[in-house]
């Protein structure tokens, strides 16, 4: 008989948690307007690269692509091209010329081998290469054969982008000597054919100038737009700026707003280093637990999901203003080797609330209670503590975040890489094919019992609890609110492990 979890600890009511509505609208308001300050800036950067790219007529081509055929051609699928009436552009009847321009460039491999290079009517290719042997580009000549991926050639080997041989006999003659292109150009050197859109059915064509096989060419492609020239790039760029200049202190200020009032209750970092009876000396800054509700539905997992998404939002909210004040604390700890308590505790408080969804939620199902809308301390069967550091090394918070804490990184990723399954389509589209983390998998044959036995396994349980803490742990070191690096240890159970019991392990 599979032991099952023991009832859950009583926990005393803690102090107040609440927070002042102006933090949290502060917060909120800087998190907007710097998301929308980022996205503006970005846009500006990019109008004015693209502005750049295209100044004097210039193309911007796609890297070279070496194609192969044992037949006579290399055709595109057909491109339909529908630009209405006129082939103009609203507003102010602008033609499509006018606004773009594609540019087809194809050099011969072979020394000297003088190659065709043309664009016509599908149907007329089609007359024209009917028995003839030529390799088709996939479905979108633009594309990665099949693929669902980025519109673009690429020079790395991918299995779609083998070209689809059309067997057949007959020799055709020579492009050259066809009068039903509407573009086209042959010679020896590379070749260019500027394209201006029309409507239609086209298809672009590659052959040897002389139509013998095989055919063995290096394309490109490239546009010249005037879309640029229409919008002042330095108007989204100014207004971004400004939004992350009203938005980020925004952001700082709120945040630290929050983690006044929660340090102000007695739950801050700061107030409980004095409390050890609240939170004993461990051998880890990070304090995680998760003790287990005894009564958790057979099938209420089914639907948390649902019941979770206003915390999703919220965390949503607090994870954006917690990125923004670990960078606005880490330039702080680079100068002063401290880490302001203010903002510390909004940290802590965003994790521990990070945490508290979670085991509710998929990352452990270890509760049915509903997790309070706080950042600070609660009657509530999970917590997190991190103790507050006096001093924190002013060299290490250039290194820790992304190049120390790197092995850890791969290990967390492979624990929950965000704690559920993910279904990923196949790319040849024959079917569905599922994927999962360490995590989820063990909290779906979690669920699975709870559904048809009403009971969660205490090993499994410990495990699940444990892998989480191994996340945090990593997690308080990335976000700089400890110095003393994550053990390769997984310390499993709802309580952190006392230091005699590691001891005695070592």
């Amino acid at each position: 008989m599979t032991p099952s979890v023991a009832a859950s600890t009583a926990f005393p009511p803690g102090p107040r948690t609440g927070t002042r509505p102006l933090n949290w609208v502060m917060m909120i308001a800087g998190v907007m307007l710097t998301v929308i300050g980022l996205a503006l800036s970005a846009a500006g950067a990019g109008l004015i690269v693209g502005q750049e790219s295209q100044r004097d007529g210039q193309f911007v081509f796609t890297e070279t692509e070496r194609f192969r055929a044992v037949g006579n051609a290399i055709t595109t699928s057909p491109i339909a091209v529908d630009l209405g009436e006129g082939g103009t552009v609203e507003p102010g009847g602008l033609a499509i010329d006018d606004l773009i321009t594609v540019r087809l460039r194809a050099t011969p491999v072979v020394p000297d081998q003088r190659i065709f290079l043309g664009i016509a009517d599908a149907s007329a290719v089609d007359e024209y290469l009917r028995d003839v042997p030529h390799s088709v580009l996939g479905d979108d000549p633009w594309d990665h054969g099949y693929d669902d991926g980025p519109a673009i050639w690429g020079t790395e080997p991918h299995p779609d982008d083998a070209l689809r041989e059309i067997p057949a006999t007959r020799t055709p003659a020579p492009p050259v000597e066809q009068r039903f292109w509407q573009h086209s150009t042959t010679g020896a050197a590379p070749q260019t054919l500027d394209v201006g859109l029309r409507s239609g059915n086209w298809v672009v064509v590659v052959m040897n100038a002389d139509g013998s096989r095989p055919l063995w060419v290096d394309l490109q492609v490239g546009a010249h737009t005037e879309l640029f020239g229409l919008v002042d790039s330095t108007v989204p760029l100014i207004a971004g700026l400004v939004g992350l200049v009203l938005g980020v202190p925004l952001v700082l200020f709120g945040a630290a707003g929050l983690g006044r009032d929660v340090g102000r209750r007695g739950d801050a970092g700061p107030a409980r280093a004095a409390e050890p009876a609240t939170v004993p000396a461990g051998p880890d800054p990070l304090r995680l637990t998760g003790h287990p509700d005894p009564g958790v539905s057979r099938a209420l997992w089914l639907v948390k999901w649902i019941a979770a998404i206003p915390h999703y939002i919220v965390l949503a909210v607090l994870w954006s203003a917690a990125c923004i004040v670990t960078v606005a604390a880490g330039l702080v700890i680079l100068f002063t080797g401290r880490y302001p308590r203010s903002w510390f505790a909004f940290v802590e408080g965003t994790l521990r609330w990070h945490w508290r969804v979670g085991f509710y939620a998929y990352a452990v199902l270890g509760t049915d209670r509903y997790p309070p809308f706080t950042l600070g301390r609660a009657d509530y069967p999970a917590d997190l503590d991190v103790v507050y550091p006096d001093r924190l090394s002013r060299g290490l918070v250039l290194v820790k975040w992304w190049l120390l804490v790197l092995p850890h990184l791969f290990i967390t990723a492979l624990i929950t890489g965000g704690g559920v399954a993910l279904a990923t389509a196949s790319r040849n589209g024959d079917g569905v094919s599922w994927s999962f983390t360490l995590l989820g998998l063990l909290v779906l044959i979690a669920a699975i019992g709870l559904l048809f036995t009403g009971r969660y396994p205490q090993g499994l349980f410990a495990l699940n609890v444990g892998l989480n803490r191994w996340v945090y742990r990593v997690a308080s070191y990335s976000l700089l609110l400890r110095d003393q690096y994550p053990p390769f240890r997984l310390d499993q159970g709802a309580e952190e492990p006392a230091p005699d019991r590691i001891s005695a392990r070592r």
